[in-house]
């Protein structure tokens, strides 16, 4: 009776414990939410970041190539469920589609606000009153964020379209994400992806263009996404900034038969849809 008794607890426990792994796994420790255009919620070492928040309905500014009013489509969901449960904001530059007017009325003023250096006068300007700007680098509750550089464009468009920035997060436990913002593939994406050996890159792929311009992208398209693919291979690549603006070129179904092309799978270029929750 003892030995029955002893290998039925034995089971329990093995039970139990194969239950919490399975369960571990499939909430995942880290987590990004797509919400629209560069607009994410990251859930990172405990901590939630909204990125780049572009919260405008649809239609509600300007045509950047002519095309359409911007956003071009609305958010997944509503705007008070985007802000809800952030901790604080992450911008790589300021322009419309990366912090706007409604942006700026609906995150409260107290919200902590990382953004690259020479951005926060804009931000404090809104009202902002809890501005960081990172020159190099910020270690906040135990993540580290590093400023990263690179070119919004190339040739004569770029003296147009100002500084950015990408960001690196790092901290103990957690997987290395490199956020490569409004930038082109270039010598500085890639030393930055040699030096951080990043874990995860999200990239802006939506091949924008400005017109007159046509044969200088402002951020990556699908092919310099999948040339970045093959100079990190051990990296699994999310792909967004597609399909919410005028002057994007890149879809989705278009990035997705580039990379099945060049054989890469659905689970290392991942292409999230809006409202998406993808965990790590």
């Amino acid at each position: 009776m003892k030995r029955l008794l002893m290998l039925s607890s034995i089971l329990l426990l093995i039970i139990s414990c194969t239950n919490s792994g399975n369960q571990k796994k499939e909430e995942g420790n880290m987590k990004i939410q797509l919400i629209r255009n560069a607009t994410m919620k990251i859930t990172y070492a405990g901590r939630t970041f909204l990125t780049d928040p572009m919260l405008s309905p649809k239609d509600e500014f300007d045509p950047f190539a002519g095309i359409a009013r911007n956003p071009t489509i609305d958010l997944p969901f509503q705007v008070e469920e985007v802000i809800k449960g952030i901790e604080c904001v992450i911008v790589t530059h300021y322009h419309p589609d990366h912090f706007d007017t409604t942006a700026s009325e609906i995150i409260p003023k107290d919200t902590r606000v990382f953004c690259q250096q020479g951005d926060e006068g804009k931000l404090t300007g809104q009202g902002f009153q809890n501005v960081i700007p990172i020159d190099t680098s910020y270690v906040w509750e135990g993540i580290t964020i590093t400023r990263t550089g690179g070119k919004h464009g190339s040739g004569e468009i770029l003296q147009h379209m100002g500084e950015v920035s990408g960001f690196v997060f790092q901290a103990k436990g957690e997987p290395t994400i490199y956020w490569v913002g409004d930038c082109i593939w270039d010598d500085e994406v890639e030393n930055a992806i040699k030096t951080f050996n990043p874990d995860i890159i999200i990239t802006h792929s939506g091949g924008a263009i400005i017109p007159g311009f046509e044969n200088d992208p402002i951020l990556m398209n699908g092919e310099q996404t999948i040339i970045m693919a093959n100079a990190a291979p051990k990296a699994k690549i999310v792909a967004i900034h597609m399909e919410s603006l005028d002057h994007c070129t890149v879809s989705r179904k278009a990035l997705r038969k580039m990379a099945d092309s060049a054989m890469i799978p659905p689970s290392r270029l991942i292409i999230p849809e809006d409202g998406e929750i993808l965990s790590f």
